[in-house]
C-alpha cells in the first residue's frame, strides 16, 4: 500500500515535470524562437538570423526547448531543422500571451512602442475578411517570408514578402482594398506594408490575426507545395 509520504513524493514529481515546461519557456529568446516556429519549421541558422542571435546561442536555446519536448529536430544534410513538437505548443504560446495581455498593462505600452503605426489603418476581423473575400471586395496579402507562406497561409492569400513589395506593386489590383497580415499582432511587417501601399494610393486594412490565431478560432490553412 502506498504511504502518505510516497504519495507526496509522487505528487511533487508531477509538479517538477510541469516546471520543466515552465522553465523552458521562461526566457524571452526561447519564446521568440517558439513564435518563429509557429510560422514554419526552420534550421538553426535561419532561426539565428531571424532572431538576431548567434548560431551557438540559438542552438543552446533550442536544446532547452527540445529537452522539454516542446520542439523536435531532424537532420537535413549539414543542417538541423526544428519544428514544434505538437500544435498544443502553439496554443500554449497563445494562451501565455493572452494571460500577459490581461494581467500586465505594460504589454500594451510595449506593443504601442513597437508598432508605432498600429492605429493608422482600418482593422478587419477574421469573419469580416471571409465575407469580403467571398464578395471579391479585397485582396488578402501575406507579407511574411516565402517559407512561412508555403508552410501554411490563410486561404486566398497572395504571397509578396515585405522586402519584395515595392518592386512587385504592379501585381496588386489598384481598385481593391488590400488587407495585409503577417505573423500576428506582435509583428510589424503588415504595418510597414500598409504604410507603403497607402502612400501609393491603395485602400488598405490590417488583419491582426496570423496563422496561429486564425487556426485558434477554428479556420483552416492552406499549404503550398514546395517545388
Amino acid at each position: 500500500m502506498t504511504t502518505t509520504t510516497e504519495k507526496r513524493r509522487h505528487k511533487e514529481q508531477l509538479y517538477r515535470l510541469f516546471s520543466q515546461v515552465a522553465s523552458a519557456i521562461s526566457n524571452p529568446h526561447r519564446l521568440e524562437l517558439l513564435d518563429l516556429l509557429v510560422q514554419a519549421p526552420r534550421t538553426v541558422e535561419e532561426l539565428a538570423q531571424e532572431a538576431h542571435m548567434s548560431v551557438a546561442n540559438t542552438s543552446q536555446h533550442l536544446q532547452r526547448l527540445k529537452q522539454a519536448r516542446l520542439v523536435l529536430d531532424e537532420r537535413e544534410g549539414l543542417y538541423i531543422r526544428y519544428r514544434l513538437a505538437d500544435p498544443a505548443v502553439a496554443r500554449l504560446w497563445l494562451q501565455l500571451r493572452a494571460v500577459a495581455e490581461q494581467r500586465l498593462a505594460e504589454v500594451e505600452r510595449a506593443l504601442d512602442a513597437y508598432r508605432q503605426h498600429r492605429y493608422e489603418f482600418e482593422g478587419i476581423s477574421a469573419d469580416e475578411l471571409r465575407e469580403r473575400l467571398g464578395n471579391n471586395e479585397v485582396v488578402l496579402l501575406d507579407v511574411r517570408p516565402t517559407a512561412e507562406y508555403q508552410a501554411g497561409h490563410l486561404p486566398a492569400a497572395v504571397s509578396i514578402p515585405l522586402d519584395e513589395l515595392e518592386r512587385r506593386l504592379n501585381e496588386l489590383s489598384p481598385d481593391k482594398t488590400i488587407v495585409a497580415y503577417c505573423r500576428g499582432p506582435y509583428c510589424v511587417y503588415a504595418d510597414e506594408a500598409l504604410e507603403l501601399l497607402a502612400e501609393r494610393g491603395w485602400g488598405v486594412a490590417r488583419l491582426e490575426e496570423g496563422v496561429a490565431e486564425w487556426q485558434q478560432v477554428g479556420y483552416s490553412l492552406e499549404v503550398e507545395p514546395v517545388l
